[in-house]
C-alpha cells in the first residue's frame, strides 16, 4: 500500500493545510492535481534505473534482465511502463482538460478516475509483491486498491455535480 497509502496521506495532509489556511480544498487540488503525474516519470525512472518493482516475466522481445528479479529471465520493464502511463499519459490528459473543467474540484476525481485505470492495466505486467501475491480473482493487491481509486473518483465526481447542480451555480 505504499502509493496508494501515500496517497491518503497526501490527501490529509492537504485537508489540513487547506483547514489551517482558510483555503478551498477544491480549489487547491484543482490547481496541483495536473502537475503530479509529471513527478511519477521521473520516480519510475529511478525505479527502472535501480532495478525494482521488476515486471512479470515474458517472451516479447521488450523483456530486460534485471540483475535482483528472481530467475534467469527476461521481464516486463513494467517501471517504463508506468513512467510513461501513469506519468507522461495522465498528465497529457489532465493538463488538456484541466482549464475546461467547470466543477470544482473535479480534478481530483479525475486523477483518481485517470490514475487508477492507467496503473490496473500495467498491473498486469507488474510482478505483484512477493508477501501477498494476487489476492482476490487473480488480481493483486495494486489492482484492487486501483478499483478502489477509480470507485472513489467516479463517486467524488458525481458528488460534486450533483452539489454543482443544486447550488445554482450549474
Amino acid at each position: 500500500m505504499s502509493y496508494h497509502g501515500g496517497l491518503i496521506g497526501c490527501i490529509a495532509a492537504a485537508l489540513w493545510y487547506v483547514r489551517k489556511n482558510k483555503l478551498s480544498f477544491t480549489r487547491t487540488a484543482d490547481l496541483v492535481v495536473p502537475g503530479i503525474p509529471a513527478g511519477y516519470t521521473f520516480g519510475r525512472i529511478g525505479n527502472f534505473i535501480n532495478g525494482e518493482l521488476w515486471g512479470r516475466m515474458t517472451t516479447s522481445p521488450v523483456g530486460m534482465y534485471f540483475p535482483d528479479a528472481p530467475g534467469d529471465f527476461p521481464r516486463h520493464p513494467s517501471q517504463l511502463y508506468e513512467a510513461f502511463g501513469e506519468g507522461i499519459v495522465l498528465f497529457i490528459i489532465l493538463w488538456s482538460v484541466h482549464n475546461r473543467i467547470r466543477i470544482p474540484g473535479a480534478m481530483l476525481a479525475l486523477y483518481l478516475i485517470g490514475y487508477g485505470i492507467i496503473r490496473f492495466i500495467i498491473e498486469f505486467f507488474r510482478q505483484p509483491d512477493t508477501h501477498l501475491g494476487f489476492v482476490l480473482f487473480g488480481f493483486s493487491m495494486g489492482q484492487l486498491l486501483c478499483l478502489t481509486m477509480i470507485a472513489a473518483g467516479a463517486v467524488l465526481l458525481a458528488w460534486q455535480a450533483f452539489v454543482r447542480r443544486h447550488s445554482g451555480r450549474a
